[in-house]
């Protein structure tokens, strides 16, 4: 499957533009990017693991989640709804955060703003753009290994897809 990958980080504005398509219905593609269960199967690149403490998928909800290593170590975030368009965007503030949602100390944030267009009812084209509220944020998300992870996670997204 060709699945028309981009990962543009754009230093200068701040941003990094991913785009990516799935070979499943916008539905399914949507209830796996919303549905905690689900998250928790594809978006830690293995073999970390994802573990979600508060999901409220409502506009001012929250997603707590870990990224947790196989050695048991848990790097916090908190994810904050500020925009949800049912079946085609979600809008949100990303944080850094400690186990009760407490942004961490540098408070660096990102916001992101994903969309979901269908392409001929049985495939799904994901595109996210994240804002950096500073230079050293995106140059860590950039340069560090944040595209390699993504590509994982939406390989192991692919998967999931395919065995729902």
């Amino acid at each position: 499957m060709i699945n028309n990958f981009v990962f543009e980080p754009d230093l200068a504005s701040k941003t990094i533009h991913i785009s990516r398509e799935f070979n499943a219905p916008i539905e399914k593609v949507w209830k796996a990017w919303t549905e905690p269960a689900l998250i928790e199967k594809w978006i830690a690149p293995k073999p970390w693991t994802a573990e979600t403490k508060i999901m409220d998928f409502t506009v001012g909800g929250i997603w707590l989640y870990a990224m947790v290593s196989p050695e048991g170590q848990k790097h916090w975030a908190c994810i904050e709804f500020t925009a949800i368009e049912k079946g085609s965007s979600i809008s949100s503030i990303n944080m850094f955060s400690d186990e009760d949602g407490n942004t961490a100390a540098d408070g660096a944030k990102s916001y992101t703003e994903t969309t979901f267009s269908s392409i001929n009812s049985n495939k799904t084209k994901v595109d996210v753009v994240k804002t950096f509220t500073d230079e050293a944020t995106i140059r860590m998300f950039a340069e560090r290994g944040f595209k390699e992870g993504t590509i994982m996670g939406y390989n192991q997204l692919d998967e999931l897809l395919a065995s729902e």
